[in-house]
């Protein structure tokens, strides 16, 4: 079980890496009043949905390093919870 939950996290912590990139490249664009288009950060490697949301929402998703934005129905209840629902993504944090 233990592997299973680092190969999450790890599935999880390069989706989250591959859209901090693509929020850095929509500020150097100066697109910050754009949607951000990101990909699903769920701990499934084979996952290819996308999520949108604004910079404001992702600033607040970020500010706490054990939430993540998936794809509704893409939680993994045994490792993870869903902590709130938005237009097109829900909001889940690591159980511990």
């Amino acid at each position: 079980m233990r592997a299973r939950e680092e190969r999450i996290g790890l599935n999880e912590a390069v989706f989250r890496e591959v859209n901090e990139r693509i929020e850095n490249l929509a500020e150097t664009f100066d697109l910050s009043s754009e949607m951000l288009d990101l990909v699903c950060e769920c701990g499934n490697a084979d996952c290819v949905q996308r999520i949108t949301m604004t910079h404001p929402e992702y600033e607040e998703l970020r500010s706490d390093s054990h939430q993540f934005a998936v794809y509704p129905g893409h939680e993994i209840p045994d490792v993870e919870r869903v902590v709130d629902r938005r237009k097109g993504y829900d909001v889940v944090k690591k159980t511990e």
